[in-house]
């Protein structure tokens, strides 16, 4: 369970100039890597790759690679669509009891993918606009993980949340990060502020990062700051080098931290307008 130090924000703050931190980036900073999905279809291989069958935290979901209909660019977004359907499970074994093996059939289909193998970044602003779906159990993501993933284990590799939406938590989104730390703990800090129903439209979700600390951001709203030097757990310098960007959409189960699912509100989809990195 994630450690939260929860603030509420009363919703005056909302009108706030919600471009003012992405105008600062582009006049201060390189814009280095961005996908603004003006085309259509699959997303672009050249900065995408795709996770793929059950994956983590015993979800329900089974991530499809290369599937338009969980995963495709129309109208100007990228778009994750999490159903209800039957999948066959690939790697499925017979008397397994590996979580990613013992189910032959998957019930609900999404779909995750990433920069991995593609692009990775050291410090920057790193932000999405993008607009999540309501309803219990929906659990979209926009978060990044040390590229070293693989070659250590979690959370040695370091994970930053940049935006986390429950649907049964609907007021609030999350930030947080997921670290061990210098003593060889694991470590999770956060803040999950009230900023009234992001699932009413596109907003912007966002950090801000360098080799001293991590801001995050609700559009211009600065809600959590996790400095490295003056955390009560050192980080070390787990996150002071490369990570790659994640963007997926999750579903609970009895007993986890986002909660069952409501069948009824799938499909439901997830809409990215862009994806933007500068430095």
């Amino acid at each position: 369970m994630m450690k939260n130090v929860f603030f509420t924000y009363g919703l005056f703050l909302l009108p706030l100039l919600i471009n003012t931190q992405q105008t600062f980036a582009q006049n201060h900073r390189k814009l280095v890597f961005a996908d603004e999905f003006n085309y259509k279809g699959l997303p672009d291989s050249t900065k995408w790759a795709y996770e793929d069958g059950f994956v983590r935290n015993k979800e329900p979901q089974y991530y499809t690679k290369k599937r338009l209909e969980n995963c495709r660019v129309e109208n100007g977004c990228l778009v994750i669509e999490t159903r209800k359907e039957d999948y066959p499970n690939a790697a499925y074994k017979k008397g397994s009891d590996k979580a990613d093996q013992k189910e032959p059939i998957a019930h609900y289909t999404s779909a995750s993918i990433n920069t991995k193998g593609k692009e990775s970044w050291k410090y920057g602003r790193i932000e999405v606009r993008a607009k999540v779906p309501g309803g219990l159990g929906i659990w979209p993501a926009f978060w990044m993980l040390g590229y070293d993933r693989g070659a250590v284990k979690w959370p040695q590799c370091g994970e930053i949340d940049i935006m986390e939406f429950l649907g049964r938590d609907s007021t609030r989104i999350y930030g947080t990060v997921h670290y061990l730390d210098t003593a060889g703990k694991s470590r999770d800090k956060g803040e999950a502020p009230v900023v009234g129903n992001p699932s009413d439209g596109f907003h912007i979700y966002a950090i801000d990062w360098d080799d001293q600390s991590i801001s995050f951001y609700y559009d211009s709203l600065k809600y959590f700051v996790f400095d490295f030097k003056k955390a009560e757990h050192n980080p070390g310098a787990v996150f002071q080098k490369d990570f790659y960007v994640l963007l997926n959409m999750a579903l609970g189960h009895e007993g986890s931290w986002a909660g069952p699912v409501d069948d009824k509100i799938l499909p439901a989809k997830y809409y990215i307008d862009y994806v933007r990195v500068y430095q």
